[in-house]
């Protein structure tokens, strides 16, 4: 298949985005993102990210569609929840009818210890759409590991957090969150529920940040909280800890022992307590 120029009329004001420009877009379309959850922000992701004229979306989920996730999860219907569809084949179902010179390679399953290395084979940049601290405390050991930038989301109720990862420029998951906290200490979809825009608003920035890393410009040390109710954000500035266990004494323990969180992190869509 032929990608057509990114000069065409299709993106043509995305083009007249200053931050974005030419050069900009010729660079989204050879880029390669990896999107780990295809539920709410990694639908929500995805589906920007294919409007915007990335090149190619690797799309990895172990869940299928079901009625609940309709009020968030953007990307999926009704028939989707009534077929039990894997997410990351309708999600790509859905991508392909959006920008059909889009390649998308979609992986229903986990993003695992044992898979996760594989899944970065290729790719960019990473997006976190997961709903569990294992699966984000393993995205922060590989990511680091192999040097790919990623961004972390989380949300609950209103809230929602955002945090650039530039392995060897900036602080990583661990320099703010040493371990996964006690479940008291976690604010979850469960506990909180989840507003569908806050969803939404995280994942905008989630892929504000993914643009300006892929065209190169800076964003480590940044941390982003937003309350859409309260209608309030703050980006606060961190710094990399000397002595932080993964990216700085390179001890990948979560991706090495698979830990089962035997403290009751409880899997779910959540937010660390600052």
């Amino acid at each position: 298949m032929t990608t057509p120029s990114p000069f065409n009329g299709r993106y043509a004001r995305q083009i007249a985005v200053r931050e974005i420009g030419p050069d900009g877009q010729r660079r989204l379309a050879a880029a390669s993102v990896l999107i780990v959850g295809c539920g709410a922000l990694g639908g929500a992701q995805a589906e920007l990210l294919a409007r915007m004229g990335i090149g190619r979306l690797r799309l990895v989920d172990r869940d299928v569609v079901e009625p609940s996730n309709l009020p968030r999860q953007l990307l999926y219907d009704e028939r989707d929840a009534a077929e039990g569809t894997p997410k990351a084949l309708a999600a790509a179902n859905r991508l392909r009818a959006i920008n059909s010179q889009l390649v998308l390679d979609p992986r229903p399953g986990n993003a695992a210890a044992d898979t996760l290395e594989g899944l970065l084979e290729g790719m960019d940049l990473v997006l976190d759409g997961t709903d569990n601290a294992e699966t984000r405390y393993l995205l922060n050991d590989a990511c680091v590991k192999h040097g790919k930038p990623w961004v972390h989301g989380g949300v609950a109720g209103t809230v929602g957090i955002v945090l650039p990862v530039m392995p060897g420029s900036g602080p990583c998951l661990r320099c703010l969150f040493p371990t996964p906290p006690p479940a008291a200490e976690v604010r979850t979809g469960a506990t909180d529920g989840v507003l569908n825009t806050v969803v939404v608003q995280v994942a905008s920035q989630q892929v504000t940040f993914a643009c300006k890393i892929l065209l190169g410009q800076p964003v480590a040390g940044s941390l982003l909280h937003v309350d859409a109710w309260a209608q309030t954000s703050r980006l606060a500035r961190l710094r990399l800890v000397p002595d932080c266990p993964c990216c700085q004494r390179r001890d990948f323990t979560f991706l090495e022992s698979a830990p089962l969180f035997p403290d009751g992190t409880p899997d779910g869509p959540h937010l660390h307590q600052p």
